[in-house]
């Protein structure tokens, strides 16, 4: 067997435009619900694609944490190698994958902070050893060895204990959409792609792609 050779036949489902909801937003939100009634695992994972002051696309996994009508948020360092590409082009890409349902969704759109208090509301959720590991990171840094960053944590916990405050380089970014696309595998590759684009009055206008 080679890479070749791999291949599925999707057969699960398909996507109609009357299927679809007139809201994009809505839509997603039915989806991931599948997701979890389906017990994919982790499906509020997703990879964000970011991109450096010299065009240079990067993409990692992260995990999404509300959804609304303002748009998608995530949580992570601010100082970050993603954080500083979004200073640099506060524009990303969004993509969930759940092979389970044979179905991902693209975003794309514009990136900004959330407020303050929207993190540190967050923050203050997070497990106590979590809460002190962003204290400890500074995310996308060299550091020597695995024992120094255990150093730094156990310090902090040492003196803060639960009294965590959330640290400044750390929050919430909402990427604000204006492309969403549905894609449903389907047999033979003939996959079904409905996108939606929104337009200056912020309407959606809604199409279908080929495979």
């Amino acid at each position: 067997m080679t890479l070749a050779d791999l291949r599925t036949d999707y057969r699960l489902a398909s996507l109609s435009e009357d299927q679809v909801n007139a809201d994009p937003i809505k839509q997603f939100s039915s989806w991931l619900q599948d997701a979890l009634d389906a017990n994919i695992a982790e499906p509020n994972t997703m990879t964000l694609s970011t991109v450096n002051a010299n065009g240079r696309p990067s993409s990692r996994i992260v995990l999404i944490k509300e959804v609304d009508q303002r748009g998608f948020s995530w949580f992570t360092h601010y100082t970050s190698r993603k954080g500083n590409e979004l200073a640099r082009n506060p524009h990303a890409a969004l993509l969930f994958y759940w092979i389970g349902l044979e179905r991902q969704v693209r975003i794309e759109g514009r990136v900004e902070k959330v407020s303050p208090g929207e993190s540190d509301a967050y923050f203050n959720t997070r497990p106590l050893a979590s809460r002190h590991g962003a204290l400890a990171s500074e995310q996308s840094a060299v550091i020597a060895n695995r024992e120094l960053l255990e150093e730094r944590v156990e310090k902090i916990a040492a003196d803060c204990g639960e009294h965590v405050t959330r640290p400044q380089h750390w929050g919430g970014y909402r990427l604000i959409p204006d492309y969403i696309e549905f894609w449903q595998g389907r047999s033979s590759r003939l996959h079904d792609r409905i996108a939606f684009t929104k337009n200056a009055d912020g309407s959606w206008l809604r199409c279908r792609l080929q495979p």
